[in-house]
């Protein structure tokens, strides 16, 4: 069980360092925001893939126990079609614009 809670420990680090200091940093008086959409902005349908995205890595780690030696197929099962369908995304977002 120390495996999994190794993994979850670290997913909850890399959110951390890549969140906090967005939400701490103190904004400059007087600025507005601007009223038009920005590209940083996530829609539903993204946020709902990142969670969909983090999920499919979890469960698959606790289906195949990566820290038992089963590393191959976790990275089949998990990270593979994540990255391929992160990639996919970017591509077509590119042909888009």
């Amino acid at each position: 069980m120390t495996g999994i809670s190794e993994i979850l420990l670290l997913i909850f680090l890399i959110l951390c360092i890549l969140f906090l200091p967005r939400i701490i940093s103190p904004k400059p008086p007087g600025k507005k925001k601007k009223t038009e959409s920005s590209s940083r902005v996530f829609t539903m349908k993204m946020r709902t893939a990142i969670v969909l995205s983090a999920a499919n890595i979890i469960i698959s780690a606790l289906w195949t126990k990566p820290w038992q030696g089963q590393i191959l197929i976790f990275i089949v099962s998990g990270i593979l079609p994540v990255a391929l369908g992160w990639s996919l995304f970017w591509i077509f977002l590119a042909q888009k614009k």
